[in-house]
């Protein structure tokens, strides 16, 4: 027999931000159906990749990450559209995201 519907297993990986747009500060929510690497990159619109939020182990269950809109080197991102990519196990979800100064 298969597992019991609505098991933990069965929960598909999902993300959001919110606020989206945001000034100065968005979350990032997460749910992984289990335990594993995340890794979450935040990439301008030229696909260039400015700043790493998260590269570690997590627990399964719902997780929130702060997007504070700065770059890699702590300075203040511009205004405009960014891409945030979380990566887990074989799944990768990319959204985007508007910081607005």
């Amino acid at each position: 027999m298969g597992e019991a519907e609505g098991s933990v297993e069965s929960l598909e990986f999902s993300a959001q931000s919110y606020p989206n747009p945001f000034n100065p500060e968005t979350s990032i929510n997460f749910i992984l159906p289990e335990q594993g690497r995340v890794l979450i990159n935040i990439y301008n619109i030229m696909c260039k990749q400015i700043r790493t939020l998260v590269d570690e182990q997590r627990a399964a269950g719902r997780h929130e990450v702060l997007r504070d809109g700065k770059n890699s080197a702590g300075h203040p991102a511009a205004s405009g559209m960014y891409f945030y990519q979380i990566k887990f196990k074989d799944k990768i979800i990319t959204r985007k995201m508007m910081l607005v100064r």
